[in-house]
């Protein structure tokens, strides 16, 4: 019997013996959840393994253990893993140093905003009293403010607070002063509102340039603490990348030094401003990628805002008959850096809200792209599009990146500006998807929120948090649970050129997800707003964790 036993102890430990040596090293195995991993077949399966920041497999549990041993190991405890959510369209860097600004979104009166300005102040008292947030729209009253309230509650020091678009701002007398803006200050691609022959203090699109010109600007340290400060708050929503619309060089080149530090771990799509020094630094070079920082696309404005109407119109809008907006650059320029951009392989990404915009760039874009192409140069925003317009996306393969988000925040209002027939061209994302059969969502952070499950759920519902309307804005042109996943994953990453390292967990790719604490692919639409993030890695290291 003893015989017996010693066999059959020394046989299981030859047999466990063989099978570590036959099984792959990985560095860690999550197990006993939900994994969605996003491939062409959108599967699930239970368990994941990673080794060097990259997924090994992912599959039955079963098929995980027999393959793959690992001395660190996760219990999902059933939770739910997707891939890291990608923000195709934000301003990471600018909403970093907003953070340090006052925040005036939510306030439901001019009289508030200015009182939300006091109480920054007293907290954060600095030369310049900046502020973003503030949206007209909101208030009892859905004229432009004037600057004599700010005048009054600040008159010795320099005042200049954006709309939540950031196509207007209002600025005190002093910062007007300090600018040289008066009644008769004009400027391409802007305005200068005035009443009795002076100026309100409103600035519209260009003109927000001459007083902001004159605000300090953004230390090195201050700039590298703006990035962290963002990053830690992206992380905590499930974001693990973004596509930062709108760089200048010393943003690019803190990026990248934070990066090559360990301190940056977001990756990051950079759109550059096209400058000339961008230009000379960057474009006319090629295409740069380096770690975590990719630099291949320039971020173009064709016109402004809605929500301020200076977004470029066909026709004027339906409530401001004398006033069709306003390209804020020229047509000259915006073919000049199409035409480098092309020639240098660079991607040209274009803020298009109103119906001639989106046209126009269309059309420019056509003229270099010449028919079916890979340059995936995009139309950011793609807000009001003409019915006859909406067939180019298809023809010249240009890619519609949209916002969700933007729907539920200018349902309120934005068939007022526009009236009831251009507003089915508008928010048209099912019908914008049609044309290529795929489409990256993003959020346009910090002029919404930067949860990304705030635009998986306005993209599903086409509805406010607070549940309203209840049938959905305009339903029709609502977007699968699946779609929507998939345009802030793999979509996203193929709006930049990734989809080949991210924006799903196939064999190879980097190891970034996040979990959840339920399943916004099966729970009732309204719970997914208040879903929470568990945990997020980047390249298999956890970033944030509760």
């Amino acid at each position: 019997m003893k015989l017996i036993i010693s066999s059959h102890m020394v046989l299981l430990l030859v047999m466990t013996v063989f099978s570590c040596r036959h099984r792959e090293k990985a560095d860690l195995i999550l197990t006993g959840g939900k994994i969605y991993v996003v491939d062409e077949a959108f599967g699930t399966a239970e368990a994941m393994a990673i080794k060097d920041g990259k997924v090994l497999a992912a599959g039955s549990a079963r098929e995980i253990r027999k393959l793959f041993v690992a001395g660190r190991q996760i219990d999902l405890k059933g939770k739910t893993l997707f891939p890291g959510f990608i923000d195709a369209h934000c301003h990471f860097t600018g909403y970093g140093i907003s953070l340090q600004n006052a925040d005036l979104t939510g306030t439901g009166s001019y009289e508030e905003t200015v009182e939300r300005l006091k109480e920054h102040d007293a907290i954060h008292t600095a030369r310049w009293i900046l502020g973003r947030g503030w949206d007209q729209n909101d208030w009892p009253e859905k004229d432009f403010p004037h600057r004599k309230a700010l005048d009054e509650a600040f008159p010795d020091r320099p005042v200049l607070i954006t709309r939540i678009d950031g196509h207007a701002a209002v600025a005190n007398r002093v910062a007007l002063e300090m600018a040289g803006v008066n009644a008769k200050t004009r400027i391409a691609g802007g305005s200068v509102l005035l009443k009795d022959g002076e100026p309100t203090g409103v600035l519209i699109d260009n003109a927000i340039g001459l007083v902001r010109r004159m605000v300090p600007e953004t230390g090195p340290e201050e700039l590298e603490q703006a990035l962290l400060n963002a990053q830690e708050n992206c992380f905590a929503v499930g974001l693990t990348s973004v596509h930062d619309a709108g760089l200048g060089r010393q943003d690019i080149e803190t990026i990248e030094k934070l990066q090559n530090s360990g301190k940056l771990k977001m990756r990051i799509y950079a759109m550059l401003s096209p400058t000339e020094e961008n230009i000379e630094r960057f474009l006319s070079k090629g295409i740069y990628k380096s770690g975590n920082l990719n630099i291949r696309s320039v971020k173009l404005f064709a016109d402004g805002a809605l929500g301020s109407r200076g977004a470029a119109m066909l026709q004027p809008y339906t409530d401001d008959p004398g006033n069709s907006g306003l390209l804020v650059s020229s047509p000259e320029h915006l073919e000049n850096i199409c035409r480098q951009a092309y020639a240098h392989g660079y991607q040209v990404n274009t803020h298009c809200i109103g119906d001639s915009a989106n046209r126009f760039m269309l059309k420019l874009y056509g003229s270099f792209l010449s028919g079916k192409n890979d340059r995936r140069w995009r139309i950011e925003h793609a807000q009001v599009v003409h019915p006859d317009d909406f067939v180019l996306f298809d023809e010249y393969s240009i890619v519609p990146s949209i916002q969700t988000t933007h729907a539920t925040s200018d349902m309120y209002w934005a068939e007022d500006r526009i009236g009831e027939e251009r507003i089915k061209g508008a928010y048209a994302y099912r019908d914008l998807l049609s044309q290529n059969g795929w489409i990256p969502n993003g959020s346009d952070f910090p002029v919404e929120h930067i949860n990304p499950l705030y635009g998986f759920y306005a993209g599903v519902v086409r509805k406010d948090l607070r549940g309203y309307p209840a049938e959905g804005f305009r339903p029709e042109q609502s977007l699968t649970r699946e779609e929507a996943l998939r345009a802030m994953t793999i979509w996203a990453a193929r709006a930049a050129f990734e989809e080949g390292e991210k924006g799903s967990l196939e064999k190879g790719k980097y190891a970034d997800f996040v979990v959840l604490d339920r399943d916004i692919m099966e729970i009732p639409p309204e719970d997914i707003p208040g879903t929470s993030v568990l945990m997020t890695f980047v390249n298999g290291e956890m970033v944030y964790g509760k």
